[in-house]
């Protein structure tokens, strides 16, 4: 071979090696907190953003390569396989469709950054697949005393861990909104990594689409549909078997309460005092869940079906 003549192969691809580092931060971060390491669920909280900075710098095939590496360095690195179902079920599978239904490769031709990031399909799926995983857990229950048992066991298992005890009313609403409050979290938890993710691409060139305006995100105009059909199918449900399109309702209300998030960061975009009203607002709704989950929901709709030119779906 002559001297100084040009080598590239499979490990220099940029993709390969992203991806492969993407998947092994992720399920190092993940690992941190099955192992029970001091501030690992902090990292645990973190563990998609390696696998986004992997696909929105490089492409869906570097995600590809993110995820398949991190599923078997988690395999090979926790006993059984319900670490890796767990890490697949809350990270993997989701950021995998996120990316695979919200970023639009650029035309032939174009030039690096024109690719684009479609937010409408991806806040559905935010309800759809926790939805999705919420009926296969029912399914796999119903031999064990059904849903309730599942999350009742999962709830009383965490608050004795935390050397909690909780009066059986208490514990009766916690089972009610337990299925709503972890896909919520799950679906802030995804939104900030991918925001994360996609700015710091942006600021330094790497970003293989340009930013997206996050306040504008609007649901397909069939989605509002679903929580309707699950709100109906708990009202006419027996009491007895009310839990699970109960918590399909609510899994399925939580991309709507995220629309009426960021309307609420639309409208007040050119207020002054801006940020004291946002904690201000964040922090009633916090105290008062119930009641400013419902003005979320009122304010996304009103926003999307209400204005005579509303906003396109990004």
């Amino acid at each position: 071979m002559a001297t100084g003549q040009s080598r590239f192969g499979l490990t220099d691809d940029p993709r390969l090696l992203a991806g492969a580092a993407g998947g092994l931060v992720s399920a190092l971060a993940a690992l941190c907190a099955f192992r029970g390491v001091p501030g690992g669920m902090g990292l645990f909280w973190l563990s998609p953003l390696p696998l986004f900075l992997a696909g929105l710098g490089f492409g869906k095939a570097s995600l590809a390569i993110a995820v398949a590496i991190g599923g078997v360095a988690l395999l090979l690195t926790t006993p059984g396989v319900l670490p890796l179902l767990f890490w697949l079920a809350l990270y993997g599978a989701p950021v995998l469709l996120l990316l695979g239904l919200g970023l639009q490769d650029a035309p032939p031709g174009a030039q690096p950054g024109t690719a684009r990031l479609s937010l409408g399909l991806p806040l559905a799926l935010l309800g759809i697949w926790p939805a999705m995983l919420l009926l296969l857990a029912s399914l796999l229950a119903s031999n064990e005393g059904g849903l309730e048992a599942l999350l009742r066991d999962a709830i009383t298992t965490g608050l004795a861990r935390m050397g909690a005890e909780v009066p059986e009313a208490v514990l009766r609403q916690i089972v009610r909104l337990q299925a709503a409050a972890l896909a919520l979290w799950v679906g802030l938890t995804l939104l900030a990594n991918a925001a994360g993710a996609q700015g710091f691409l942006h600021r330094r060139g790497l970003a293989l689409a340009a930013e997206p305006a996050w306040r504008a995100v609007r649901l397909p105009v069939w989605y509002p549909a679903l929580p309707g059909l699950a709100g109906l199918l708990w009202l006419v449900a027996d009491p007895a078997a009310e839990l699970l399109p109960l918590s399909l309702c609510l899994v399925l209300a939580v991309p709507l309460v995220l629309q009426g998030l960021a309307a609420m960061h639309s409208r007040l975009a050119g207020f002054s005092a801006r940020l004291p009203l946002l904690i201000l607002l964040y922090v009633l709704i916090l105290v008062f869940s119930l009641p400013g989950a419902l003005i979320l929901v009122a304010l996304g709709l009103l926003e999307q079906y209400g204005r005579r030119n509303p906003p396109a779906n990004m």
